[in-house]
């Protein structure tokens, strides 16, 4: 995508300078978030997954997110919209190849259209799944990524706008509890020529953070009330804390 190298150069420089480190293993230049590669080393392949954040210019020169819709025929989360992902299987190397794996499944993205630039600090799903936001930057046009839908497990791709996930017009947040504690679902409404879209859960937590880093600005909405993630978070064992 030779007209957004710039933008996409200055979005790398950001990452860099946001508490990152370059981890040149294997000899690929790869940026990843401390806290997430110490934490990450520690868990069982088993229950952890990555999601990809597959990033590109839209028309206006504004930063665009890919997103799926999930297949109805799913046992989980059957119609809700996420980010490119799922578990980690035994041939992956690490978090990235996961991610991009998942992707190629899913949407038949291929891995050499996507430069990976960062992972984020891992997330909790609701089924106690480690995943770690993979960033990755379309190399190609977006026109030219012709998306091979898995029936399966996808049923619609489309995109949004990043910097939506920082805004409050398009924002709600309903309160839930788990084991009497109380903490913030964020849910993003969308419309797009595919349909009109709820963005919630752990999808809209993962977008918040990685629009609030790629941005360098805390969303416009309360924030107060952690997320399920979070607390999770809050509640992992000291041992798990020793060995990070």
């Amino acid at each position: 995508m030779n007209n957004c190298e710039s933008e996409y150069e200055e979005l790398l420089h950001d990452l860099k300078d946001n508490n990152v480190f370059l981890d040149n293993k294997n000899g690929d230049e790869q940026l990843v978030n401390c806290m997430a590669k110490n934490m990450i080393t520690v868990l069982s392949r088993k229950k952890r997954a990555a999601v990809l954040i597959c990033i590109f210019s839209g028309t206006n020169g504004e930063l665009r997110v890919i997103l799926t819709r999930r297949s109805m025929n799913l046992s989980s989360h059957p119609g809700d919209v996420a980010l490119p992902g799922g578990k980690m299987d035994e041939g992956d190397v690490d978090d990235s190849a996961t991610a991009l794996r998942e992707a190629m499944e899913e949407i038949g993205l291929d891995p050499g259209l996507v430069r990976v630039v960062a992972n984020l600090d891992p997330f909790i799903s609701s089924n106690l799944l480690r995943v770690v936001p993979v960033v990755g930057l379309l190399l190609s046009r977006i026109q030219d990524f012709k998306p091979v839908l898995n029936p399966d497990e996808v049923d619609v791709i489309f995109d949004a706008p990043l910097e939506m996930f920082l805004q409050e017009g398009r924002h709600k947040c309903v309160e839930d509890e788990w084991q009497g504690k109380k903490y913030a679902c964020h849910i993003f409404e969308l419309e797009t020529e595919q349909g009109n879209f709820v963005v919630g859960g752990l999808t809209a937590s993962i977008l918040i953070q990685a629009a609030s880093i790629i941005y360098q600005r805390p969303p416009s909405f309360n924030l107060n009330l952690h997320d399920f993630s979070q607390l999770q978070l809050t509640l992992i064992s000291p041992d798990l804390h020793e060995n990070m």
